[in-house]
């Protein structure tokens, strides 16, 4: 197994001290939310950056996440991405 999965699997053994059927691990697992990839980021910040259509704002920025993750963006992932984007005056 590796070993992300690996600590995955023993974080939800520690929170189930009944323990958790081998049946639910997959579903569980399946909750976790999706996280971007340092690469997708500086994708993320190259399509940004390479835009014609500037000036992009947030809105903008979340729906280039969604179409990488499938998922509504999580705060952490925009900051991410805006973080790689500071020059001043930059919208956040």
């Amino acid at each position: 197994m590796p070993h992300v999965l690996r600590a995955i699997v023993d974080w939800l053994r520690r929170g189930y001290p009944e323990g958790i059927p081998e049946s639910d691990y997959i579903p569980l697992v399946a909750l976790l939310r999706r996280r971007l990839s340092d690469q997708e980021v500086q994708q993320i910040v190259a399509e940004v950056l390479g835009s014609p259509d500037r000036p992009i704002d947030r809105v903008d920025i979340q729906v280039m996440i969604t179409a990488v993750t499938d998922e509504m963006p999580s705060e952490e992932d925009l900051r991410r991405v805006l973080s790689r984007l500071d020059p001043p005056g930059w919208p956040h």
